[in-house]
């Protein structure tokens, strides 16, 4: 990250930023095992700068922090709880509705950043490979790591029903430039496609307290939809 790891180094300090800079500071000492390295306020700062960006409504700097609440309470289950909350700082650090390729660009961004951050190689590529399994959050059985990243990635779906139509319209939001027809018919395939699987989250936990409440709103969302 070293072409641009000072970038937005001025961004607003409020404490929901300093709280996530604490946050990334304790997993990233984690991650690198007690081995010195760089400082890491840059990679902090450029970070929430990217979390910052204009064109974003729904993932921003709260849904980085929610997804981190979520690991805090699924990371019994993981294998490598930090590499989990690593990939959830970069799981969306690149972020443009209009392009296809986020999760691609985020894992690359993670690939060469957490090297220069002072991250050994095999967390790196775990970081990574989390990363892209957001693609389809389909974590293969047994991968416990990827089950807690795409169960906390997806617990809003479980939201109270005020707090998910917010949701809702902010992915709307995000969307602006779709035509409405177009963005009901696309938003409406996705929702299918959820409902569709035999579960939305794979944790004990994930599975007990939100599969539920999600389908639910999935549903009201998708009735709301061909009205």
């Amino acid at each position: 990250m070293s072409d641009s790891s000072r970038a937005g180094g001025a961004h607003g300090a409020d404490g929901a930023d300093d709280s996530l800079r604490e946050r990334w500071q304790e997993a990233l000492i984690r991650a690198r095992g007690g081995a010195p390295g760089p400082d890491p306020a840059p990679y902090a700062a450029n970070l929430l700068a990217r979390w910052a960006e204009p064109q974003r409504r729904y993932h921003t700097t709260a849904h980085l922090a929610a997804v981190l609440d979520h690991i805090d309470t699924l990371a019994g289950y993981a294998a490598d709880p930090d590499a989990v909350r690593l990939a959830a700082w970069f799981h969306d650090a690149v972020y443009r509705p209009d392009r296809s390729e986020n999760e691609e660009r985020s894992a690359v961004l993670a690939e060469r950043a957490l090297p220069e951050a002072g991250v050994p190689d095999g967390v790196t590529a775990e970081v990574a490979r989390l990363v892209r399994l957001t693609i389809t959050h389909d974590p293969a059985d047994g991968d416990t790591d990827g089950e807690v990243l795409c169960d906390a990635d997806l617990a809003i779906l479980a939201a109270a029903p005020r707090e998910y139509a917010a949701y809702a319209a902010q992915v709307r939001e995000e969307y602006g430039f779709v035509p409405d027809d177009a963005f009901r018919e696309g938003r409406a395939t996705v929702l299918s496609q959820l409902l569709g699987l035999p579960r939305l989250f794979r944790t004990p936990y994930g599975a007990k307290h939100w599969e539920p409440r999600a389908r639910q709103n999935l549903q009201t969302e998708l009735q709301l939809l061909s009205h």
